[in-house]
């Protein structure tokens, strides 16, 4: 084998999955058709529970420093703005951050690690065999035990793989610019009316986004956006131009939403916008992806290095399969609200805000959505403890190294041994609500009680050593 695991795509799913087995010590390439990061922002922003996964592997502060703390976000474009304050986590915010930035910084750590990422690299098969996979490019061929398809909704992976990717086609289609503005309105500005919707919100350059719904450009094709095109739909929605010029990026797109099939075919995984798209509303794109490469990552290191049987990796799509469907339901949903400029739909987005702003709670149930602060797995056993599947917002450095950890105070030597034997970190500052707790190197519940003696039981029951 060339490499242990061959990934396809060097975006921010690519590179983190790529950092994740190489912090396992596992050999990897990441092939990417580009010969350059992009020079344009996809996605701006970043929530909490990826902000959480970062801080899990020590990664936070070059993310922190470079990014804008943003108190409150937009749900499908509602007067009323989602309050992320309220959330239970260490970083109870959005964090406006360009994803170049981000595919620069998760670059430097998967470099820093060992891996290789080749440029200028595109995909044309695969040829998956007993014993792992050729992946066929332009240039030539390169040789894995695995393959992991992180390149995209048109990902080449996923075809060569026969994974169908069902869903609905655009039936919305919406404006985008990257533009310097003369005469920008405040923070938070956004407006829906008859005739049609747009966002304004300032991003790092110097630059401010301009995104929404033009009813009078609803034809299917993509075809280029100019700049006094912006400039009148923004006059004919807003009834300013905003003084725009100096485009880094115009781009139109639709609403196509898809989930596929399954995510694993033989020795092929899928990650990210190749596992999943949909309409980019609630900037939960790139979160998405990256908590896919958080479950698989270890999963695969751990199958590849038969610290784990292979079942272990049926757990991936079981797991990552049921939030890439709520993604796309709720994605919907916002499209729907974005698009709603009839009457009728005028008065829903009305009623909608008035809730909102009478019901905190219900503000608070749409921020854990979007931050996937509320993702959990659930177990298989329904007498398990309710922490089981639970999320662990933060467990100092003791998930640094992608291992497993077991939080509890004051662990017996019986304890301390079993622990040492599978490669557990042991934190001795126990977690909410059990005496112990075994904790995933994804930070989330693997097994929670109150019987020490049980503890060590659950550590051999997990079928995975560090």
């Amino acid at each position: 084998m060339d490499y242990e695991v061959v990934i396809v795509g060097a975006g921010p799913v690519g590179l983190f999955l790529a950092g994740e087995l190489r912090l396992a010590g596992v050999s990897v390439a990441v092939l990417e058709r580009r010969t350059a990061r992009a020079t344009y922002t996809k996605s701006l922003g970043t929530h909490a529970r990826t902000l959480e996964v970062l801080a899990m592997r020590g990664l936070i502060e070059p993310f922190l420093r470079a990014g804008l703390k943003v108190p409150s976000w937009h749900f499908g474009f509602l007067e009323r703005r989602i309050d992320f304050t309220t959330l239970d986590s260490p970083y109870p915010f959005v964090l406006s951050l360009p994803q170049e930035r981000t595919e620069e910084l998760l670059e430097e750590w998967a470099l820093s690690l060992g891996a290789t990422i080749v440029r200028g690299e595109t995909v044309t098969g695969l040829a998956p065999d007993d014993n792992g996979v050729s992946v066929l490019t332009e240039n030539g061929e390169w040789r894995a035990g695995w393959v992991v398809g992180a390149d995209g909704a048109t990902s080449a992976v996923r075809d060569a793989a026969g994974i169908a990717f069902p869903g609905t086609d655009s039936r919305v289609f919406s404006y985008l610019g990257d533009v310097v503005a003369d005469h920008p309105p405040g923070p938070g500005f956004n407006v829906v009316n008859e005739h049609g919707s747009m966002m304004v919100a300032p991003i790092p350059g110097g630059l401010v986004r301009i995104a929404g719904y033009d009813p009078q450009d609803q034809q299917p094709g993509r075809r280029e956006l100019g700049l006094d095109e912006l400039r009148e739909i923004s006059a004919r929605i807003t009834g300013a131009d905003f003084g725009i010029r100096d485009p880094k990026w115009l781009s139109r797109f639709g609403n196509a939403t898809r989930v596929a099939e399954t995510y694993r075919r033989g020795r092929v995984l899928l990650a990210g916008d190749a596992a999943h798209i949909h309409f980019p509303a609630g900037a939960v794109g790139l979160n998405l992806g990256v908590q896919d490469a958080m479950n698989l990552g270890w999963k695969l290191a751990a199958v590849v290095q038969r610290r784990a049987p292979e079942g272990l990796l049926d757990t991936y799509g079981a797991e990552r399969r049921p939030w890439g469907e709520d993604v796309a339901r709720h994605t919907l949903a916002q499209t729907a609200l974005i698009s709603a400029t009839t009457p009728e739909g005028l008065a829903l987005r009305g009623l909608l805000s008035d809730f909102l702003g009478q019901l905190p709670e219900l503000s608070t149930l749409i921020a854990r959505r979007l931050s996937a602060i509320d993702v959990h797995y659930p177990p298989g056993d329904p007498a398990a403890h309710p922490l089981t599947g639970t999320r662990v917002a933060e467990l100092g450095d003791h998930l640094h190294e992608g291992r497993a950890a077991l939080a509890m105070a004051d662990p017996p030597p019986s304890v301390m041994d079993a622990a040492a034997r599978a490669g557990f970190r042991v934190a001795t500052e126990p977690i909410a609500s059990a005496r112990a707790a075994v904790i995933r190197p994804d930070g989330y519940v693997w097994w929670a009680g109150d019987d020490t003696a049980a503890v060590v039981p659950a550590l051999t029951a997990t079928g995975v050593t560090f």
